[in-house]
């Protein structure tokens, strides 16, 4: 979208059975480097795959190291060809594994379509934004909702949310949605979404009746707003929210103009999504960031963040975690990509589902010349071993 590269990968999905190992290029899985970085190796697994570094009081994420187990890889995109904008992955009771279904950028020019996934049960709810960033033969911009009731095997019509946002774009995500699983407001939906480049900003889409009505929540706007660009200004951009353990909400957000710094933007609401208060946003240092969307989930307590780790290139994609909701972050991570990445998204299927280990997905963009020429999936075990 805007400053990004033409034309993105297809989006990956992959079943949530099998035992082999991804087949990761060993000539880039090379550490990162320092304390508690790790690389993805040729064969990862449980025994011998890479660790995740043990918290202060010695203990692991979900109790032991960390190995990669499964994955798969999805060749497409890159410049022409149809491909696909982003991954959004839903986390849902099934022994399915995640899908992929992003925005998709044709030859001949339909438009940025931008969406975000959410599982609720059996239910998988897709908001997606037709003509986010059209060029003129899109169209208006319209913002739309689909529903399945078979976990992604058939959908219902879609829904037009345009009037519920105001006329203004809401581009989702791109990324996943969530639901509220404490107070306040537990079992809330939560969206996050974008504007336009002219009219950027965020804004949370909130539903309190599982997705049968919406209405729009917090917003958090670009500064000026509705004015040209420049480098250094406020612009928040693509966004992915995430709740943390004592029921507040997280929001990371593209710092589009690396506004203070090259790095993350944080909001936080503690309403349940209705409120993004100004006073509350902060700058991670911690997370360099090209400008990019990013993904977050919480698992166990602990929070997980994936995008390439570099201030200026989409390059070096690198999974972090921290055991105090966001505010240090341990070691400097594992390093799943060294070389072109770009958009990525986090899952975790619940608990003993489809395996008696504690999982985490990671779907991103790859490539060796292009960050946009393929899209992998990574499974990685979050469970100890000897």
């Amino acid at each position: 979208r805007g400053r990004d590269a033409p034309g993105a990968a297809a989006a990956a999905a992959a079943r949530g059975g099998g035992r082999g190992a991804l087949a990761a290029d060993p000539r880039h899985g090379a550490a990162a480097g320092g304390a508690g970085a790790g690389a993805v190796g040729e064969r990862g697994g449980a025994r011998g795959g890479p660790h995740l570094p043990r918290a202060p009081g010695g203990r692991h994420p979900r109790g032991g190291p960390a190995g990669l187990r499964r994955g798969q890889e999805t060749v497409g995109g890159g410049r022409g060809g149809q491909s696909h904008r982003l991954p959004p992955l839903p986390r849902r009771r099934s022994h399915v594994g995640p899908h992929g279904g992003g925005g998709r950028r044709r030859p001949g020019g339909d438009g940025l379509h931008l969406g975000a996934l959410l599982s609720v049960g059996p239910e998988v709810l897709l908001l997606f934004a037709r003509c986010a960033h059209p060029p003129p033969p899109c169209g208006p911009p319209t913002t739309l909702m689909l529903r399945s009731r078979e976990v992604g095997c058939s959908w219902g019509p879609p829904q037009n949310l345009s009037g519920v946002v105001g006329g203004e774009v809401f581009a989702p995500g791109p990324g996943s949605g969530i639901q509220k699983q404490r107070p306040p407001f537990g079992g809330r939906l939560v969206f996050c979404g974008h504007c336009t480049l002219e009219r950027d900003g965020v804004s949370m889409l909130l539903s309190d009746e599982g997705g049968v009505s919406w209405r729009m929540g917090g917003v958090l706007p670009a500064i000026p707003f509705g004015a040209p660009r420049h480098p250094r200004d406020f612009t928040t951009d693509e966004c992915q929210p995430y709740e943390l353990p004592d029921g507040s909400l997280g929001v990371s957000i593209r710092n589009q103009d690396s506004f203070r710094c090259r790095c993350r933007m944080l909001a936080r609401s503690w309403d349940g999504g209705a409120t993004l208060p100004p006073a509350a946003v902060t700058f991670d240092p911690a997370l360099p960031d090209p400008a990019v969307a990013a993904g977050v989930l919480v698992s166990g307590g602990v929070v997980f963040f994936s995008n390439p780790a570099h201030e200026r290139e989409r390059v070096n994609l690198t999974l972090r975690w921290s055991f105090d909701g966001g505010a240090t972050w341990w070691g400097r991570g594992l390093r799943l990509w060294e070389g072109p990445s770009g958009y990525s998204a986090l899952a975790a299927p619940p608990p003993g589902e489809e395996d008696p280990s504690p999982l985490l997905y990671v779907i991103y963009e790859k490539g060796r010349s292009l960050s946009t020429e393929s899209v992998s999936l990574a499974t990685i075990s979050l469970a100890g071993g000897p």
